[in-house]
């Protein structure tokens, strides 16, 4: 039996997530399970073209298998690859079981060879993003387990806690803070909490890319407390208690530019005046903080006072022009106030930095449309109702 936390932080939680970190071999025994993966599939029709052992090998395999002897298992699957590398199940049963004794490299690369037979790979995209977690191929491995979610894998409750969890903390890992506060809302809607969670929620929230296996102990308070009241806040349902939290972490903390960001990013969309004191807050506390002047620019666009979002842009854009939404900000204000030319150029940096920006393509399209480039603007909507139908069909 082997502890799932050893590798991706501590155990996940005392209720809900109790027993999906205790072992690898129950994680990969409930995906194969809870799937459609043509598993029991006639593997004997490959024995007629091989009848000198194919099938011998096959019985053998699920035998031992069935009877929890992986070792020998993973041997018998490996030579019956060996005589029909073209056999899907055999790959898949292959890979589950490498990722159920540490061996990631090995499990990653039959389950691509899986992935590469069969068109009915959900489980398998999930179970190989999380192999290149635990090697630290960290791109990757968001890109399969999002792919596992979109096609299904969030299907079963303990799964999608699993999937959610080490989505979260690959956005964080890979700098996409917002995006993993998202992925971290599942738990509090769900009402599922753990110290794992909060340190993670605390990571993203503070936006600091690291995972929790990499925090020392002298900030590991700091990230609790934090993500204590992003859960709150994001949970909902109770204002009052959420608003105490944070109170509380800027007593505790009062120099954390990136907790009173935190804050008004949370409360944007429901006290849109007072995240705007909190993003002014973080701003005074750190100057040089990019986010917190763009999300001053943004909210001056949504007011439609384009002309106050100029200044906050250029500061966003000057203290880190690799960050999406500075240039997505500067690039839509320009636009609106008539400096079309420069507002495309920043658009264009920003879709460079972030190709799958719905809100820069729109902002393009009005640049263009707004310079006289009729058809760029054209194809800039024709992305948009691409990028909306693929978000859709995630969402579904």
């Amino acid at each position: 039996m082997v502890d799932l936390s050893t590798k991706s932080g501590r155990e996940l939680g005392k209720v809900d997530l109790e027993k999906i970190s205790q072992c690898r071999w129950y994680l990969t025994a409930l995906i194969v399970t809870i799937f459609p993966l043509m598993l029991f599939t006639s593997s004997f029709a490959s024995a007629q073209e091989d009848p000198t052992g194919f099938a011998v090998l096959v019985r053998q395999a699920d035998t031992a298998r069935e009877t929890g002897d992986r070792a020998a298992a993973i041997k018998l699957y490996e030579e019956a690859e060996r005589l029909n590398p073209r056999w899907p199940d055999g790959w898949f049963f292959l890979g589950s079981m490498q990722y159920g004794t540490n061996s990631y490299a090995a499990a990653r690369d039959a389950l691509t060879h899986y992935i590469d037979l069969t068109q009915n790979a959900t489980a398998a995209f999930a179970l190989r993003g999380l192999c290149e977690f635990e090697l630290g191929e960290y791109p990757q491995s968001l890109v399969d387990i999002q792919r596992g979610l979109a096609l299904g894998a969030a299907n079963q409750p303990r799964n999608e806690k699993i999937l959610r969890y080490h989505e979260g903390l690959l956005l964080t890992r890979l700098g996409r803070y917002e995006d993993a506060l998202q992925s971290y809302g599942y738990f509090a809607r769900m009402g599922v909490s753990s110290p794992d969670i909060l340190l993670g929620l605390g990571l993203a929230g503070l936006r600091l890319p690291f995972l929790p296996k990499d925090v020392g102990t002298d900030r590991q308070e700091l990230l609790i407390v934090t993500g204590n009241a992003a859960y709150l806040t994001l949970a909902g349902g109770n204002d009052d208690k959420a608003q105490q939290a944070f109170s509380n972490l800027f007593q505790r903390f009062p120099a954390e530019a990136n907790a009173h960001y935190l804050y008004g990013y949370l409360l944007f969309a429901k006290d849109p005046d007072l995240a705007v004191t909190e993003f002014k807050r973080a701003a005074e506390i750190a100057p040089s903080s990019a986010s917190p002047q763009a999300m001053l620019a943004w909210s001056s666009l949504v007011r439609n006072e384009s002309m106050e979002a100029v200044p906050y842009a250029e500061r966003a854009v000057k203290n880190d022009p690799s960050l999406a939404l500075a240039q997505l900000v500067l690039g839509r204000s320009l636009v609106e106030i008539g400096n079309v030319k420069d507002g495309i150029d920043h658009l264009q940096r920003a879709l460079q930095i972030e190709p799958n920006n719905l809100e820069a393509h729109l902002a393009l399209a009005r640049g263009y449309s707004e310079g006289g480039r009729p058809q760029d603007a054209r194809r800039e909507r024709l992305i948009c109702l691409q990028v909306t139908d693929e978000a859709n069909q995630i969402a579904h």
